[in-house]
């Protein structure tokens, strides 16, 4: 198994391109469903999560082909043979759940394996099947499994309002409303840009939606969908992330790529800290150049407000700011499984429940660390970097889900990153 050795040497400089988003990415190829047509992705990430979406999606009769060093994918589905998602595939990934509504949409039918993936809370499924059987589907839970049909054939326009403005099951909603009959409408949808791009997506494939970024999303149906070439958006989760690099080890780091309007309540925290981010020709440029990191309070939220996918890494900083740091997590349960570990590098932090209260230290110290999830895998490399000594991550096959890359780009910055196998 392999692990990940971080030494903390100093501020880094230069440029780190940023990836294609894997949330974005893996909503965009279940689209392929929808139609007959090929739908072909440019600047896909290259990550073990795009190989199991694909491997599922050619399990159900799609031709997937990775092109130009796996930035462009390919794929058809001119010929779904099947229509089960099965658990051995399914397991691996919660994002195998997005075949769910192109199925019903295109075929009528659909079996598909409840999801697995990282365990950082339940992410019931119900928000999704509620959504769905708004449009007409029947679903029902038997071993496992979700049995879902729709009586006629095809699904009927609705309006719908969900209790929580959950991501996928916006996504699984508005894909599926793309051939419905009628005219639906999403009430209290989601607004994340993985969302926009979808519709962006869909609408070059002839779909009819109108509301993207809002919380109100209106899908006129039509007949079918043609084929179409779209570029994937960039992945803000991996921008974050490596805006924190230098806001932690010091130095100056241009993110080639990234874009204010992805993370404001992000890049507002930053500011907030005392870092200094700002936009450039080609991306978003972050520099520490000394001084105090300041303490800030964070509560994740749902897009436009603090991604629950940069708490950890925002944790990470914050261990050696200056005071006391609050970080309340309001979207998952059970994600704060990377403060103990924190803890054994030296960092005050105490839990209680969905908040964490951190005072900063003066210095981190190197340790033996394992990782718990993908963000979390990751907050733990951003630490070892202002650490002194060495840093050992154990169990980082949760980075090459979401990190493509990663001791590249970190090493090209001149950070002391290794990965080694035992």
């Amino acid at each position: 198994m392999d692990s990940i050795l971080v030494r903390g040497n100093g501020p880094l400089n230069g440029q780190i391109p940023i990836a294609g988003a894997k949330n974005a990415c893996l909503t965009l190829m279940p689209a392929t469903l929808l139609s007959e047509e090929p739908l072909t992705l440019t600047n896909a990430p290259r990550l073990s999560d795009i190989k199991t979406m694909s491997t599922l999606l050619a399990s159900l009769g799609a031709e997937v082909s990775s092109l130009n060093d796996g930035l462009v994918l390919a794929m058809s589905s001119h010929d779904l043979n099947n229509l089960t998602a099965d658990y051995d595939i399914v397991r691996k990934m919660r994002a195998s759940n997005l075949v769910l509504g192109p199925l019903l949409a295109r075929a009528g039918q659909a079996v598909v394996s409840l999801p697995g993936g990282c365990a950082i809370g339940a992410r019931p499924m119900d928000l999704h099947i509620s959504a769905l059987e708004s449009l007409g589907a029947e679903i029902d839970l038997r071993d496992g499994y979700l049995h879902a049909k729709v009586a006629g054939g095809r699904l009927k326009g609705a309006v719908h309002e969900m209790r929580f403005a959950s991501v996928g099951a916006t996504e699984n909603f508005v894909m599926a409303a793309t051939l419905a009959k009628g005219t639906s409408v999403l009430k209290n949808a989601a607004r994340e840009p993985e969302i926009v791009d979808l519709v962006h997506c869909l609408r070059k494939m002839g779909a009819q939606i109108d509301g993207e970024g809002t919380s109100e999303i209106t899908i006129q149906g039509v007949d079918r969908l043609n084929g179409a070439t779209h570029p994937v958006v960039v992945d803000r989760i991996e921008l974050g992330t490596y805006m924190l690099a230098p806001a932690i080890a010091g130095g100056t780091v241009e993110c080639l790529g990234g874009r204010f309007d992805l993370l404001q309540a992000f890049v507002d925290k930053l500011h907030d800290a005392g870092i200094d981010v700002s936009e450039t020709e080609n991306g978003i440029r972050v520099t520490r150049t000394g001084g105090d990191i300041h303490a800030v309070d964070v509560k994740t939220e749902v897009f436009p407000g603090f991604p629950t996918d940069l708490q950890a890494q925002m944790m990470a900083m914050l261990c050696t700011a200056k005071g006391v740091s609050n970080l309340e997590e309001t979207i998952f349960e059970n994600r704060f499984m990377h403060a103990p570990e924190l803890m054994r590098m030296g960092a005050n932090i105490d839990v209680h429940g969905g908040t964490a209260k951190v005072t900063g230290v003066a210095k981190l110290k190197g340790a033996p660390v394992m990782a718990t999830d993908l963000r979390a895998s990751v907050s733990l490399i951003l630490a070892g970097l202002a650490a002194e000594g060495e840093t050992k991550v154990s169990r980082v096959y949760h980075l090459d889900r979401g990190y493509e890359k990663l001791v590249e780009k970190l090493s090209a910055v001149g950070a002391h990153v290794e990965r080694v196998s035992e």
